[in-house]
């Protein structure tokens, strides 16, 4: 499946190394020297040598973080996450990020290269960028200082996640006796 290249795009393909240049800026990559990927009519094509079973992988991939690229440097992308808590929050200063999640101090986060961090309210953090992977590192790194809570559901969540909540003790549903 060919992946489209859209206008103001640049593709530079350079044997097995692949850059992609946009409007919000450049991202470079090198491939497996077996996948042929070549640029015709603004459209990029990934073929493989052979239907083995690791080309047949290595073929899917190519083209999956080449589409990535082309879709980072044209609109970008962002991760959101959600803190739930009485009393958590986060804010900014700087370019960091301190957020107050019930430990003893405060936890300051400092951005990957190439993620910008802005806070939403004081309980949404939004992860922007062009590289998918550093996007979903630092939101996972951000999740990870205190993912939520089993029992009560507080903690740092991607938005939208659904978090299964486990029943709490049955003798303290029902009293003594």
């Amino acid at each position: 499946m060919p992946i489209t290249v859209p206008p103001g795009v640049v593709v530079n393909i350079k044997q097995g190394e692949v850059t992609v240049t946009g409007p919000r800026g450049e991202l470079s990559r090198r491939f497996n020297p077996d996948m042929a990927i070549t640029l015709n009519n603004n459209s990029l094509i990934v073929s493989r040598p052979d239907d083995s079973k690791e080309h047949r992988s290595l073929h899917g991939l190519t083209r999956s973080l080449l589409a990535s690229m082309v879709e980072g440097v044209t609109r970008g992308f962002e991760r959101e996450l959600e803190i739930v808590g009485v009393g958590y929050r986060a804010e900014k200063a700087g370019d960091k990020l301190i957020i107050r999640v019930g430990y003893s101090h405060p936890v300051e986060v400092s951005p990957l290269p190439g993620v910008s961090l802005t806070v939403e309210g004081t309980n949404r953090i939004k992860v922007t960028g062009i590289n998918k992977e550093v996007v979903g590192e630092m939101a996972a790194r951000i999740r990870r200082i205190r993912p939520p809570d089993a029992y009560k559901g507080k903690g740092i969540r991607y938005l939208g996640e659904l978090v299964h909540l486990k029943a709490g003790k049955a003798g303290k549903a029902i009293g003594k006796r």
